[in-house]
């Protein structure tokens, strides 16, 4: 038998040094150093929350350097909700949760036009309550079953 062809990979939208400056520019960092230094930390943040085909996915999405900041990171057993990884995030990296979210928004703000919106709803059907809001979208409330 024959083995069948693969479907060529699409090759990141960006080198890693485009996306370290478009970090740059969206957190209004003074140095690159500091754009890398927020894309490290909260790619890792993030790599410990995602699992599967999305974390694949988006491991594919991004410049070699930034998916492999985000898979060297083991999946977490815990579920953080988007507050509570802001806070883990802070503490890991020891600076306050508003410099941990402000890294967070620059990052992801990036990461949301790398991922394309199929991507990026997937990523956040798997994540809890919270990441919406990280990644620059609106939070929409799930209706609750009346009972």
């Amino acid at each position: 038998m024959y083995d069948q062809p693969r479907p060529h990979q699409a090759h990141p939208a960006m080198t890693f040094e485009q996306m370290l400056e478009r970090v740059r520019y969206e957190g209004a960092y003074p140095t690159r150093e500091r754009a890398e230094e927020a894309v490290r930390t909260v790619l890792a943040a993030l790599g410990r929350q995602l699992v599967g085909d999305e974390r694949v996915d988006l491991a594919q999405a991004l410049p070699v350097e930034a998916a492999l900041a985000l898979t060297a990171q083991i999946p977490a057993t815990e579920r953080l909700t988007g507050w509570s990884f802001i806070k883990d995030m802070a503490a890991r990296a020891g600076t306050s949760p508003a410099v941990a979210r402000w890294d967070t928004g620059a990052v992801l703000a990036v990461v949301t036009r790398l991922t394309g919106p199929d991507l990026l709803t997937r990523i956040l059907h798997q994540l809890p309550t919270g990441y919406a809001l990280l990644f620059g979208q609106a939070e929409l409330r799930q209706p609750q079953p009346t009972v």
